[in-house]
Protein backbone atom coordinates (compact mmCIF):
# COMPACT_ATOMS: atom_id res chain seq x y z
CA UNK A 1 0.00 0.00 0.00
CA UNK A 2 1.93 3.69 -0.69
CA UNK A 3 3.10 5.33 1.65
CA UNK A 4 3.79 3.96 5.35
CA UNK A 5 2.02 0.81 6.44
CA UNK A 6 -0.98 1.25 7.63
CA UNK A 7 -1.98 -0.05 10.95
CA UNK A 8 -5.10 -1.75 11.37
CA UNK A 9 -6.37 -2.81 15.05
CA UNK A 10 -9.46 -5.50 14.18
CA UNK A 11 -11.27 -6.05 17.61
CA UNK A 12 -12.34 -9.94 18.26
CA UNK A 13 -10.37 -12.80 17.40
CA UNK A 14 -13.51 -15.13 16.52
CA UNK A 15 -13.56 -16.22 12.41
CA UNK A 16 -14.67 -12.75 11.30
CA UNK A 17 -12.07 -11.29 13.41
CA UNK A 18 -9.04 -14.11 12.07
CA UNK A 19 -10.25 -13.36 8.51
CA UNK A 20 -9.73 -10.03 8.40
CA UNK A 21 -6.93 -9.58 10.61
CA UNK A 22 -4.78 -12.43 8.28
CA UNK A 23 -6.22 -11.27 4.30
CA UNK A 24 -4.89 -7.32 6.40
CA UNK A 25 -1.64 -8.68 7.51
CA UNK A 26 -0.81 -10.97 4.33
CA UNK A 27 -1.61 -7.81 2.41
CA UNK A 28 0.85 -5.54 3.61
CA UNK A 29 -0.71 -4.01 6.64
CA UNK A 30 0.10 -3.90 10.67
CA UNK A 31 -2.49 -5.76 12.39
CA UNK A 32 -3.09 -5.63 15.93
CA UNK A 33 -5.67 -8.44 17.05
CA UNK A 34 -7.38 -7.85 20.39
CA UNK A 35 -9.89 -10.89 21.70
CA UNK A 36 -10.98 -10.97 25.54
CA UNK A 37 -10.41 -14.33 25.54
CA UNK A 38 -7.24 -16.56 26.41
CA UNK A 39 -7.70 -18.54 23.13
CA UNK A 40 -8.56 -17.04 19.29
CA UNK A 41 -11.63 -18.39 17.71
CA UNK A 42 -14.58 -17.35 19.51
CA UNK A 43 -17.73 -19.56 19.59
CA UNK A 44 -15.58 -22.36 17.43
CA UNK A 45 -12.73 -23.32 20.21
CA UNK A 46 -11.72 -26.12 22.49
CA UNK A 47 -11.00 -25.97 26.12
CA UNK A 48 -9.65 -28.52 28.55
CA UNK A 49 -12.82 -29.37 30.61
CA UNK A 50 -12.78 -29.26 34.15
CA UNK A 51 -15.07 -31.77 34.85
CA UNK A 52 -13.09 -34.49 32.46
CA UNK A 53 -9.99 -33.39 32.11
CA UNK A 54 -10.16 -33.94 28.39
CA UNK A 55 -10.10 -30.89 25.38
CA UNK A 56 -13.09 -30.74 23.99
CA UNK A 57 -14.93 -28.10 21.37
CA UNK A 58 -17.31 -26.38 22.29
CA UNK A 59 -20.28 -27.70 19.83
CA UNK A 60 -19.44 -29.49 17.02
CA UNK A 61 -18.44 -27.79 14.06
CA UNK A 62 -18.58 -29.17 10.20
CA UNK A 63 -18.21 -26.90 7.06
CA UNK A 64 -19.57 -28.04 3.43
CA UNK A 65 -17.55 -28.04 0.20
CA UNK A 66 -19.25 -24.85 -0.58
CA UNK A 67 -17.46 -22.48 2.32
CA UNK A 68 -14.78 -20.88 -0.06
CA UNK A 69 -14.17 -18.61 2.13
CA UNK A 70 -13.38 -20.59 4.84
CA UNK A 71 -11.32 -23.35 2.81
CA UNK A 72 -9.60 -20.49 1.57
CA UNK A 73 -8.69 -18.97 5.10
CA UNK A 74 -7.39 -23.01 6.64
CA UNK A 75 -4.78 -23.06 3.19
CA UNK A 76 -4.15 -19.59 4.10
CA UNK A 77 -3.50 -20.86 7.72
CA UNK A 78 -1.84 -24.25 6.75
CA UNK A 79 -4.01 -26.84 8.02
CA UNK A 80 -6.07 -27.45 5.31
CA UNK A 81 -4.89 -31.16 5.78
CA UNK A 82 -6.53 -31.24 9.05
CA UNK A 83 -10.00 -31.41 7.64
CA UNK A 84 -11.79 -34.69 7.18
CA UNK A 85 -14.09 -35.10 3.94
CA UNK A 86 -17.29 -36.63 3.89
CA UNK A 87 -20.16 -37.41 1.28
CA UNK A 88 -21.56 -40.37 2.46
CA UNK A 89 -24.29 -39.30 5.33
CA UNK A 90 -26.16 -41.92 7.04
CA UNK A 91 -29.63 -41.15 8.39
CA UNK A 92 -30.53 -43.49 11.24
CA UNK A 93 -33.86 -44.34 12.36
CA UNK A 94 -34.66 -45.86 15.93
CA UNK A 95 -33.67 -49.25 15.69
CA UNK A 96 -30.52 -48.58 13.76
CA UNK A 97 -32.13 -49.08 10.11
CA UNK A 98 -29.50 -47.05 8.52
CA UNK A 99 -30.36 -44.40 5.48
CA UNK A 100 -27.60 -44.10 3.28
CA UNK A 101 -27.32 -40.53 1.38
CA UNK A 102 -24.03 -40.71 -1.22
CA UNK A 103 -23.67 -39.41 -4.62
CA UNK A 104 -23.61 -41.83 -7.66
CA UNK A 105 -23.14 -41.77 -11.31
CA UNK A 106 -25.73 -39.26 -12.20
CA UNK A 107 -24.77 -35.72 -12.82
CA UNK A 108 -25.97 -33.17 -10.44
CA UNK A 109 -28.59 -31.61 -9.12
CA UNK A 110 -29.38 -35.87 -9.60
CA UNK A 111 -26.09 -37.39 -8.35
CA UNK A 112 -27.37 -38.68 -5.17
CA UNK A 113 -30.75 -39.73 -6.14
CA UNK A 114 -30.28 -43.12 -6.54
CA UNK A 115 -29.19 -43.41 -2.91
CA UNK A 116 -31.82 -41.63 -1.58
CA UNK A 117 -34.76 -43.63 -3.82
CA UNK A 118 -33.36 -46.65 -1.80
CA UNK A 119 -33.73 -44.91 1.61
CA UNK A 120 -35.69 -46.70 3.83
CA UNK A 121 -36.53 -43.56 6.20
CA UNK A 122 -39.15 -42.48 4.07
CA UNK A 123 -41.75 -43.85 1.64
CA UNK A 124 -42.84 -43.22 -1.78
CA UNK A 125 -44.98 -40.08 -1.06
CA UNK A 126 -42.17 -39.00 1.38
CA UNK A 127 -39.52 -38.89 -1.36
CA UNK A 128 -42.02 -37.43 -3.93
CA UNK A 129 -42.92 -34.48 -1.81
CA UNK A 130 -39.16 -33.73 -1.25
CA UNK A 131 -38.00 -34.04 -4.74
CA UNK A 132 -40.95 -31.96 -5.65
CA UNK A 133 -40.00 -29.56 -2.65
CA UNK A 134 -36.23 -29.48 -3.95
CA UNK A 135 -37.04 -28.30 -7.74
CA UNK A 136 -38.04 -25.48 -6.48
CA UNK A 137 -34.86 -24.05 -5.89
CA UNK A 138 -33.26 -25.43 -9.15
CA UNK A 139 -33.12 -22.27 -10.87
CA UNK A 140 -32.18 -20.35 -8.02
CA UNK A 141 -33.07 -18.89 -4.33
CA UNK A 142 -36.50 -17.23 -3.56
CA UNK A 143 -36.52 -13.72 -1.75
CA UNK A 144 -36.01 -13.18 1.99
CA UNK A 145 -39.80 -12.28 2.69
CA UNK A 146 -42.15 -12.57 6.06
CA UNK A 147 -42.69 -16.10 5.30
CA UNK A 148 -41.38 -18.95 7.28
CA UNK A 149 -39.64 -22.37 6.84
CA UNK A 150 -42.64 -24.49 8.05
CA UNK A 151 -45.68 -21.98 6.51
CA UNK A 152 -43.61 -22.89 3.31
CA UNK A 153 -43.41 -26.57 3.90
CA UNK A 154 -46.60 -26.83 4.23
CA UNK A 155 -47.75 -24.26 1.08
CA UNK A 156 -45.90 -27.14 -0.56
CA UNK A 157 -47.69 -30.33 1.05
CA UNK A 158 -45.02 -31.79 2.42
CA UNK A 159 -45.52 -34.87 4.23
CA UNK A 160 -44.91 -35.45 8.09
CA UNK A 161 -42.47 -37.87 7.79
CA UNK A 162 -40.60 -35.91 4.98
CA UNK A 163 -40.72 -32.82 7.47
CA UNK A 164 -39.58 -34.59 10.26
CA UNK A 165 -37.14 -36.86 8.42
CA UNK A 166 -35.66 -34.81 5.96
CA UNK A 167 -36.63 -31.31 5.98
CA UNK A 168 -36.30 -30.43 9.69
CA UNK A 169 -32.47 -32.68 10.60
CA UNK A 170 -30.85 -30.84 7.69
CA UNK A 171 -31.94 -27.44 8.59
CA UNK A 172 -31.98 -27.44 12.15
CA UNK A 173 -28.59 -28.72 12.48
CA UNK A 174 -27.35 -26.52 9.38
CA UNK A 175 -28.89 -23.27 10.92
CA UNK A 176 -29.49 -24.10 14.43
CA UNK A 177 -33.36 -22.80 14.65
CA UNK A 178 -36.56 -24.45 14.46
CA UNK A 179 -38.44 -24.44 10.42
CA UNK A 180 -40.95 -21.60 11.80
CA UNK A 181 -38.16 -19.32 12.96
CA UNK A 182 -35.75 -19.85 9.51
CA UNK A 183 -36.07 -17.46 6.51
CA UNK A 184 -37.24 -19.38 3.18
CA UNK A 185 -34.28 -17.89 1.26
CA UNK A 186 -31.70 -19.12 3.88
CA UNK A 187 -33.51 -22.54 3.73
CA UNK A 188 -33.39 -23.00 0.32
CA UNK A 189 -29.67 -21.82 -0.07
CA UNK A 190 -28.75 -24.75 2.47
CA UNK A 191 -30.90 -27.68 0.24
CA UNK A 192 -29.76 -26.08 -2.71
CA UNK A 193 -26.11 -25.46 -1.93
CA UNK A 194 -26.14 -29.55 0.06
CA UNK A 195 -27.81 -31.47 -2.43
CA UNK A 196 -28.42 -29.56 -5.46
CA UNK A 197 -25.33 -27.84 -7.05
CA UNK A 198 -22.15 -30.35 -7.56
CA UNK A 199 -21.41 -33.54 -5.88
CA UNK A 200 -18.36 -31.29 -3.81
CA UNK A 201 -20.56 -28.36 -3.33
CA UNK A 202 -22.13 -30.67 -0.36
CA UNK A 203 -19.63 -32.88 1.08
CA UNK A 204 -18.94 -32.82 4.88
CA UNK A 205 -15.68 -31.04 6.49
CA UNK A 206 -15.24 -32.21 9.64
CA UNK A 207 -11.91 -31.17 11.90
CA UNK A 208 -9.58 -33.48 13.09
CA UNK A 209 -8.08 -31.41 15.47
CA UNK A 210 -9.52 -29.35 18.48
CA UNK A 211 -10.64 -26.30 17.25
CA UNK A 212 -8.17 -24.08 18.86
CA UNK A 213 -5.57 -25.74 17.23
CA UNK A 214 -6.98 -24.57 13.96
CA UNK A 215 -6.99 -21.06 14.85
CA UNK A 216 -4.14 -20.74 16.96
CA UNK A 217 -2.37 -20.97 13.84
CA UNK A 218 -3.77 -17.74 13.11
CA UNK A 219 -1.23 -16.58 15.82
CA UNK A 220 1.60 -17.18 13.87
CA UNK A 221 0.42 -16.23 10.62
CA UNK A 222 -0.38 -12.60 11.99
CA UNK A 223 3.13 -12.26 13.83
CA UNK A 224 5.15 -13.51 11.20
CA UNK A 225 3.94 -10.80 8.86
CA UNK A 226 4.98 -8.20 11.41
CA UNK A 227 1.61 -8.18 13.42
CA UNK A 228 0.64 -8.89 16.94
CA UNK A 229 -1.70 -11.07 18.82
CA UNK A 230 -3.12 -9.81 22.12
CA UNK A 231 -5.37 -12.42 23.92
CA UNK A 232 -6.89 -11.66 27.35
CA UNK A 233 -7.62 -8.05 25.99
CA UNK A 234 -11.17 -6.24 26.42
CA UNK A 235 -11.72 -3.32 24.28
CA UNK A 236 -13.46 -0.57 26.58
CA UNK A 237 -13.47 2.47 24.13
CA UNK A 238 -12.59 3.91 20.69
CA UNK A 239 -11.76 7.43 20.02
CA UNK A 240 -10.86 9.34 16.90
CA UNK A 241 -7.94 11.23 16.41
CA UNK A 242 -6.84 13.60 13.64
CA UNK A 243 -4.88 10.49 11.89
CA UNK A 244 -7.55 7.67 12.61
CA UNK A 245 -8.62 6.22 16.12
CA UNK A 246 -6.92 4.91 19.13
CA UNK A 247 -8.13 1.94 20.80
CA UNK A 248 -8.08 1.57 24.32
CA UNK A 249 -8.53 -1.94 25.80
CA UNK A 250 -7.84 -3.93 29.03
CA UNK A 251 -5.71 -0.16 29.83
CA UNK A 252 -3.59 -0.09 26.81
CA UNK A 253 -3.65 1.97 23.90
CA UNK A 254 -3.80 1.20 20.29
CA UNK A 255 -3.35 3.62 17.56
CA UNK A 256 -5.08 2.57 14.56
CA UNK A 257 -4.99 4.05 10.96
CA UNK A 258 -8.53 1.74 10.72
CA UNK A 259 -10.36 -0.52 13.14
CA UNK A 260 -12.44 -3.84 12.16
CA UNK A 261 -15.03 -4.66 14.93
CA UNK A 262 -15.29 -8.46 14.30
CA UNK A 263 -17.79 -9.32 17.69
CA UNK A 264 -20.87 -11.25 17.76
CA UNK A 265 -24.29 -8.93 17.41
CA UNK A 266 -24.63 -8.39 21.40
CA UNK A 267 -20.65 -7.35 21.69
CA UNK A 268 -20.83 -4.81 19.34
CA UNK A 269 -24.16 -3.48 20.93
CA UNK A 270 -22.42 -3.54 24.25
CA UNK A 271 -19.69 -1.65 22.59
CA UNK A 272 -22.36 1.25 21.47
CA UNK A 273 -22.48 3.70 24.02
CA UNK A 274 -18.67 4.08 23.81
CA UNK A 275 -18.44 5.13 20.36
CA UNK A 276 -19.42 8.94 19.13
CA UNK A 277 -23.14 9.17 18.66
CA UNK A 278 -24.54 9.92 15.73
CA UNK A 279 -28.17 9.04 13.37
CA UNK A 280 -26.45 5.91 12.03
CA UNK A 281 -25.22 4.65 15.11
CA UNK A 282 -28.73 5.29 16.44
CA UNK A 283 -29.81 2.75 13.77
CA UNK A 284 -27.23 0.86 14.06
CA UNK A 285 -28.35 -0.12 17.95
CA UNK A 286 -32.15 -0.08 17.05
CA UNK A 287 -31.31 -2.88 13.91
CA UNK A 288 -29.34 -4.58 17.07
CA UNK A 289 -31.76 -5.04 19.38
CA UNK A 290 -33.96 -7.14 16.92
CA UNK A 291 -31.59 -9.78 16.45
CA UNK A 292 -31.82 -12.92 18.70
CA UNK A 293 -29.92 -16.02 19.97
CA UNK A 294 -30.75 -19.84 19.52
CA UNK A 295 -28.80 -22.12 21.65
CA UNK A 296 -26.52 -25.68 20.44
CA UNK A 297 -25.91 -28.37 23.59
CA UNK A 298 -23.13 -30.51 22.88
CA UNK A 299 -22.90 -33.85 25.14
CA UNK A 300 -19.41 -35.52 25.23
CA UNK A 301 -19.73 -38.90 26.25
CA UNK A 302 -16.33 -40.99 27.28
CA UNK A 303 -17.78 -45.06 27.84
CA UNK A 304 -16.11 -47.83 28.38
CA UNK A 305 -16.52 -49.76 24.91
CA UNK A 306 -17.19 -49.22 21.50
CA UNK A 307 -20.96 -48.78 20.27
CA UNK A 308 -20.67 -47.94 16.67
CA UNK A 309 -18.19 -48.01 13.74
CA UNK A 310 -19.98 -45.20 12.54
CA UNK A 311 -17.67 -41.75 12.04
CA UNK A 312 -20.62 -39.87 12.69
CA UNK A 313 -25.28 -39.87 11.75
CA UNK A 314 -27.95 -38.28 11.69
CA UNK A 315 -30.48 -39.60 14.42
CA UNK A 316 -34.46 -39.24 13.24
CA UNK A 317 -37.22 -39.32 15.50
CA UNK A 318 -35.45 -38.05 18.76
CA UNK A 319 -33.88 -35.10 20.70
CA UNK A 320 -30.31 -35.96 18.96
CA UNK A 321 -29.47 -34.99 16.09
CA UNK A 322 -26.14 -36.34 15.30
CA UNK A 323 -23.49 -38.56 16.52
CA UNK A 324 -20.39 -37.36 16.20
CA UNK A 325 -17.57 -40.32 16.81
CA UNK A 326 -14.46 -38.38 18.19
CA UNK A 327 -12.28 -41.97 19.00
CA UNK A 328 -12.88 -41.97 15.20
CA UNK A 329 -12.46 -38.20 13.79
CA UNK A 330 -9.47 -37.04 15.93
CA UNK A 331 -6.66 -38.84 15.91
CA UNK A 332 -5.65 -37.79 19.98
CA UNK A 333 -8.47 -40.16 20.74
CA UNK A 334 -8.01 -42.86 18.23
CA UNK A 335 -6.49 -46.15 20.14
CA UNK A 336 -8.34 -45.92 23.60
CA UNK A 337 -10.48 -48.43 25.07
CA UNK A 338 -13.46 -46.49 25.71
CA UNK A 339 -15.31 -44.88 22.94
CA UNK A 340 -15.87 -40.49 23.09
CA UNK A 341 -18.64 -39.50 21.11
CA UNK A 342 -20.23 -36.65 20.51
CA UNK A 343 -23.70 -35.76 20.99
CA UNK A 344 -25.36 -32.61 19.06
CA UNK A 345 -28.82 -30.77 19.88
CA UNK A 346 -29.12 -27.50 17.83
CA UNK A 347 -32.01 -24.80 18.67
CA UNK A 348 -31.77 -26.66 22.07
CA UNK A 349 -34.30 -24.59 24.05
CA UNK A 350 -36.13 -27.84 25.78
CA UNK A 351 -32.25 -28.22 27.29
CA UNK A 352 -31.71 -24.98 28.42
CA UNK A 353 -33.98 -25.51 31.47
CA UNK A 354 -32.93 -29.27 32.37
CA UNK A 355 -30.02 -29.62 34.97
CA UNK A 356 -26.65 -31.97 33.35
CA UNK A 357 -27.90 -35.43 35.30
CA UNK A 358 -31.54 -35.01 33.46
CA UNK A 359 -30.18 -34.30 29.61
CA UNK A 360 -27.61 -37.07 30.32
CA UNK A 361 -30.09 -39.67 31.24
CA UNK A 362 -32.27 -38.48 27.96
CA UNK A 363 -29.60 -38.74 25.72
CA UNK A 364 -28.17 -42.62 27.33
CA UNK A 365 -31.71 -43.21 26.91
CA UNK A 366 -32.34 -41.88 22.99
CA UNK A 367 -28.66 -43.56 22.02
CA UNK A 368 -29.54 -47.16 23.21
CA UNK A 369 -32.65 -46.78 20.41
CA UNK A 370 -30.12 -46.60 17.69
CA UNK A 371 -26.66 -48.53 19.01
CA UNK A 372 -27.97 -51.06 21.30
CA UNK A 373 -24.39 -51.52 22.53
CA UNK A 374 -24.93 -48.34 24.21
CA UNK A 375 -27.13 -49.55 26.80
CA UNK A 376 -24.88 -52.57 28.23
CA UNK A 377 -22.22 -49.61 27.90
CA UNK A 378 -20.69 -48.06 31.19
CA UNK A 379 -20.38 -44.24 31.15
CA UNK A 380 -16.80 -43.09 32.58
CA UNK A 381 -17.54 -39.64 32.31
CA UNK A 382 -19.23 -36.61 30.90
CA UNK A 383 -19.50 -33.20 29.71
CA UNK A 384 -22.96 -31.43 28.65
CA UNK A 385 -22.07 -28.16 27.41
CA UNK A 386 -25.03 -25.45 26.86
CA UNK A 387 -23.76 -22.68 24.13
CA UNK A 388 -26.84 -20.49 25.10
CA UNK A 389 -25.51 -17.70 22.47
CA UNK A 390 -24.24 -20.24 19.57
CA UNK A 391 -25.65 -18.90 16.96
CA UNK A 392 -28.18 -15.38 15.84
CA UNK A 393 -31.74 -16.98 15.40
CA UNK A 394 -32.09 -16.11 11.19
CA UNK A 395 -35.74 -14.98 10.90
CA UNK A 396 -37.30 -14.14 8.13
CA UNK A 397 -36.97 -10.88 7.32
CA UNK A 398 -33.73 -10.32 9.39
CA UNK A 399 -31.11 -9.53 5.97
CA UNK A 400 -33.55 -6.10 5.99
CA UNK A 401 -31.56 -5.32 9.41
CA UNK A 402 -28.04 -6.59 9.42
CA UNK A 403 -25.61 -4.19 7.64
CA UNK A 404 -22.76 -3.89 5.19
CA UNK A 405 -18.89 -3.33 6.24
CA UNK A 406 -19.34 0.05 6.50
CA UNK A 407 -19.84 1.17 10.02
CA UNK A 408 -21.81 4.56 11.41
CA UNK A 409 -18.20 5.71 11.80
CA UNK A 410 -15.15 7.01 9.14
CA UNK A 411 -12.09 4.49 9.44
CA UNK A 412 -14.29 1.87 11.58
CA UNK A 413 -15.26 -1.66 9.71
CA UNK A 414 -18.17 -4.10 10.64
CA UNK A 415 -17.13 -7.90 10.73
CA UNK A 416 -19.16 -10.81 12.03
CA UNK A 417 -21.87 -13.44 11.00
CA UNK A 418 -24.70 -11.12 11.78
CA UNK A 419 -23.29 -8.50 9.03
CA UNK A 420 -24.40 -8.80 5.62
CA UNK A 421 -22.80 -11.29 4.11
CA UNK A 422 -24.74 -13.22 2.10
CA UNK A 423 -24.37 -15.98 4.69
CA UNK A 424 -26.28 -17.33 8.04
CA UNK A 425 -24.79 -17.95 10.94
CA UNK A 426 -22.18 -19.99 10.48
CA UNK A 427 -18.37 -20.20 9.93
CA UNK A 428 -18.50 -19.61 6.67
CA UNK A 429 -20.72 -16.44 7.28
CA UNK A 430 -18.24 -15.03 9.68
CA UNK A 431 -15.43 -15.71 7.49
CA UNK A 432 -16.76 -14.09 4.60
CA UNK A 433 -17.48 -11.04 6.70
CA UNK A 434 -14.02 -10.86 7.68
CA UNK A 435 -13.10 -10.72 4.08
CA UNK A 436 -15.51 -8.10 3.22
CA UNK A 437 -14.17 -5.87 6.18
CA UNK A 438 -11.13 -6.37 4.99
CA UNK A 439 -11.65 -5.50 1.45
CA UNK A 440 -13.69 -2.32 2.71
CA UNK A 441 -10.46 -1.46 4.58
CA UNK A 442 -8.30 -1.76 1.49
CA UNK A 443 -10.73 0.07 -0.71
CA UNK A 444 -10.66 3.01 2.12
CA UNK A 445 -6.93 2.86 2.24
CA UNK A 446 -7.15 3.40 -1.27
CA UNK A 447 -5.62 -0.14 -2.24
CA UNK A 448 -8.98 -2.08 -3.77
CA UNK A 449 -8.04 -5.91 -3.10
CA UNK A 450 -10.15 -9.12 -3.41
CA UNK A 451 -10.10 -11.25 -0.61
CA UNK A 452 -13.34 -13.50 -1.21
CA UNK A 453 -12.18 -16.44 -3.46
CA UNK A 454 -14.66 -17.50 -6.22
CA UNK A 455 -17.83 -19.72 -5.62
CA UNK A 456 -17.63 -23.12 -6.40
CA UNK A 457 -19.21 -23.58 -10.12
CA UNK A 458 -22.34 -25.87 -10.36
CA UNK A 459 -21.70 -29.17 -12.46
CA UNK A 460 -23.82 -31.40 -14.46
CA UNK A 461 -26.96 -30.18 -15.32
CA UNK A 462 -27.10 -27.83 -12.57
CA UNK A 463 -24.70 -25.56 -15.02
CA UNK A 464 -27.80 -24.57 -16.89
CA UNK A 465 -30.10 -23.94 -13.98
CA UNK A 466 -27.97 -21.51 -12.44
CA UNK A 467 -27.79 -17.45 -13.01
Amino acid sequence: MPGAIPTITVVGGGLAGIAAACALAGSGCRVQLLERRPYPGGRASSYEHPGTGEVIDNCQHVLIGRCTSLIDLYRRLGVLDAIRWYDRFTFLAPGGRPSVIQPGLLPAPFHSSASFLRAPAFSLADKLAIARGLSHFLHGLPPDTDEDFAHWLDRHHQTRRAIDRFWRPVLVSALNEDLDRISVHYAAKVFRESFLLSPQSGRMGIPSVPLSELYNHAIGYIQARGGQVCLRTSVESLNPTPAGWQVVASGQVFSSDAVVLALPFEGMAALLPSLPHNAHSEELATHLAQFEHSPITGIHLWLDREVTDLDHAVLLDTTIQWMFNKSRLQPTHRGAEASYLELVVSASRSLVPMTRQQIIDLVLRELAQFFPAAASATLLKAAVVKEVRATYSIRPGLDLLRPSAASPWPGVFLAGDWTASGWPATMEGATRSGYLAAEAVARALGHARAFLPPELPPTGLMRWFHH
